[in-house]
């Protein structure tokens, strides 16, 4: 059996082992449960403080509504920002995505003027806002066990992946227990540090053995294209 023939072999073989390493998987190992499937994209009307549209698709995102009264979230946003985006910040297409109402975009870039105090780089966080009466709708579309509050917040984020699809624990766990989770508090330290670290962890894991395995598969493609044109 020549070189060629026991690489193309790899490259197609891997990915098949891997995709059964991810199907047969528990979520404490390598693959983070869907939830729910391609949820609706941010409105392009919704803007950042600095005028600008995000986009869902493409990313994987941490979403998150802080409501009227901002000032009530900044432990739980700061929380939020040193547990885990600063742990995290600097894998592509990775943001922060927190929908607030319209009026509050000074308490907010307050807020991230102190995160520019204790993180290098905010780039991947974003503040979007909308009416109230539609962040509610907006909220109600991921069909979420959770409500928010009064003034349309939360201290619950959820985790959507490129497809803007819900990820989250639901399964057996290690001991063997059903366990179901859709969103993570950031009131708790423990929990952020704990199950939603370990969660982001898993899903840009994910991503990063996708761009592997497209990586080896384009450079065995181009490998072959120079052979036959060497031929």
């Amino acid at each position: 059996m020549n070189k060629n023939k026991i690489v193309l072999i790899i490259l197609f073989i891997f990915p098949i082992v891997t995709y059964l390493i991810f199907s047969s998987a528990k979520h404490n190992a390598l693959f983070l449960p869907t939830l729910s499937e391609s949820n609706k994209e941010i409105p392009a009307t919704w803007k950042t403080l600095d005028g600008e549209t995000v986009q869902l698709k493409d990313k994987i995102t941490i979403l998150g509504f802080v409501g009227a009264e901002v000032f009530e979230n900044k432990t739980n946003l700061f929380n939020l920002n040193q547990k885990i985006y600063n742990k995290y910040f600097g894998f592509k297409d990775f943001q922060f995505v927190m929908i607030a109402p319209i009026g509050t975009e000074k308490d907010c870039k307050e807020i991230l003027d102190k995160f520019k105090l204790v993180s290098d780089d905010l780039s991947g966080w974003h503040f979007v806002f909308a009416s109230k009466e539609d962040i509610q709708e907006y909220y109600n579309s991921f069909k979420l066990q959770t409500t928010l509050d009064h003034n349309l917040g939360t201290p619950n984020v959820i985790i959507l992946d490129k497809n803007i699809n819900h990820r989250g624990r639901k399964g057996k766990n290690k001991k063997g227990e059903e366990e179901y989770r859709e969103s993570y508090n950031t009131m708790s330290s423990a929990d952020l540090h704990n199950e939603m670290s370990d969660d982001v962890k898993i899903i840009l894991r994910e991503y990063r053995l996708a761009l592997k395995k497209n990586s080896r598969k384009d450079e065995f493609r181009d490998k072959i294209t120079e052979e036959l044109e060497n031929k």
